[in-house]
């Protein structure tokens, strides 16, 4: 389980976030502040590996609390959720090293697609020890939004088809997955390679009584 903090000034909103964030799965919420200064205890005690950081804070503006954050030996990674659309705050979260900023408001599927994407960036480097660079290109890769899919697919099908993969008990055949979503074998194939693209899922090969494999996906 991947451990979030949720800063935010709106004690409404930062409950909202929190049941989003904890519905997503693979996620726990280990503590949900409304100020910096609540927020840089809460990072000391709770050790957080995810912050969802507002940026409208009332002691200090949410950027110089994450260019605070940054200067840690160990710091969480931050993703900014904020009502802020100038291009500096855009600007100046990305050179602060956020990995991803949304723009207030959005839905659940948005927050919900991001933080899957996170958790696969999670995973690759937890598992990286030496990096080439077609596996920095895949690192930076998987955090380009679904919304980006091919056209011809939906945002809602690519969110359902993602958590079935997350749901089942082992991995799934593409024509398992097509039955569980309701949707044909070809598009249920057309979802899969866009997310395996997009380093979410994972493809193994199943050989059978015949020895003709079969390929399988999971979710990272």
């Amino acid at each position: 389980m991947i451990r979030a903090l949720v800063v935010d000034d709106d004690f409404r909103v930062a409950e909202i976030n929190a049941a989003y964030v904890e519905r997503t799965g693979h996620f726990t919420v280990v503590g949900t502040v409304h100020t910096a200064a609540d927020a840089e205890a809460a990072i000391d005690e709770l050790q957080p590996e995810l912050v969802l950081l507002d940026l409208y804070l009332p002691d200090r503006h949410g950027l110089d609390l994450l260019r605070r954050i940054r200067t840690r030996p160990t710091p969480p990674d931050v993703i900014v959720i904020t009502a802020a659309r100038d291009a500096d705050s855009v600007r100046a979260a990305m050179q602060l090293g956020a990995v991803h900023y949304l723009v207030k408001p959005f839905s659940y599927e948005r927050l919900s697609e991001q933080l899957a994407a996170y958790r696969a960036l999670h995973a690759s480097v937890a598992r990286l020890h030496e990096a080439s660079q077609d596996d920095v290109d895949k690192l930076y890769a998987l955090m380009r939004p679904l919304s980006r899919a091919p056209k011809g697919t939906s945002e809602p099908t690519v969110e359902a088809v993602l958590q079935s993969l997350r749901d089942a008990a082992s991995s799934l055949t593409a024509g398992e997955l097509a039955d569980r979503v309701g949707i044909s074998r070809p598009t249920a194939q057309r979802y899969l390679t866009h997310l395996l693209n997009a380093g979410l899922v994972e493809r193994e090969l199943e050989y059978g009584a015949t020895g003709r494999p079969s390929h399988r996906y999971r979710a990272r």
